[in-house]
């Protein structure tokens, strides 16, 4: 699904560009093990059609988490909030339109793209500062782990962009692994990094990364790196000691 002309139809009032939109969801997806999720995908999309709206395949919700420097045991589950959800490519645009562009976003700070149902949480917690760690892990991101790319601050707001419209556009390959993207911003760079079901399957993790660099069109001298969420279980760590580079 190409979003570049759903961008044109919102901003001109005009829904002529969104007429591929439509796409219908198929058995294999990540519902496919469960037929009431597909039967109830699958009267969404009719509801949408009737209305005359173009269904998404997937429906999604934007999260943000903003921790305040200085603050200590910080409960990241507790601060995580839900913005909004959307299903439609018309409620895509009215959302996205509405969202804060990166570059205004105070550090540091966590934007979450991230399909209904699956919730970007791996966080380990500390209890009133003892060493009591307490695990917040959505079971779809058990086994999972994600692609990491670092990018200057003033250059990732328009890459966050086209990575946004390629998953809401289930443009990227494998697309039924991948559970969401995040937008970290931090004081010296801002860090995008997707999330996917299972870090063993090579073919997918590889393919996964061949298909970011395509539809961002990253250039050579960036480097995107993979950690699985155990590792960041491990070490407490979000981005440190990654596994693999490519």
């Amino acid at each position: 699904m190409d979003f570049t002309s759903g961008k044109n139809s919102s901003e001109n009032n005009n829904n002529n560009n969104a007429e591929n939109a439509h796409q219908i969801v198929d058995s294999s997806s990540q519902f496919g093990s469960d037929s009431y999720n597909v039967k109830e995908t699958e009267e969404r999309q009719a509801r949408e059609l009737k209305a005359g709206l173009h269904p998404l395949k997937t429906k999604f919700v934007f999260w943000y988490t903003r921790r305040v420097p200085g603050i200590r045991n910080q409960s990241y589950e507790d601060n995580i909030k839900k913005i909004v959800e959307f299903s439609t490519v018309e409620g895509f645009w009215v959302c996205y339109c509405h969202l804060t562009r990166p570059s205004a976003l105070p550090s540091p700070t966590d934007l979450h793209l991230f399909k209904e149902g699956i919730r970007p949480l791996w966080e380990v917690d500390t209890f009133n500062g003892l060493s009591l760690f307490i695990i917040f892990m959505d079971s779809a991101n058990c086994n999972g782990g994600k692609w990491i790319i670092r990018f200057k601050k003033a250059v990732s707001g328009r890459f966050w962009e086209d990575l946004v419209l390629a998953l809401v556009g289930d443009q990227l390959d494998y697309g039924d692994n991948i559970c969401g993207a995040v937008l970290s911003i931090r004081f010296n760079e801002d860090i995008v990094s997707v999330w996917n079901r299972n870090a063993s399957d090579n073919q997918a993790v590889m393919a996964l990364r061949d298909s970011i660099k395509r539809h961002l069109k990253l250039p050579h001298s960036y480097v995107m790196e993979y950690k699985p969420h155990d590792a960041s279980l491990r070490d407490n760590s979000s981005y440190r000691n990654t596994w693999l580079r490519g």
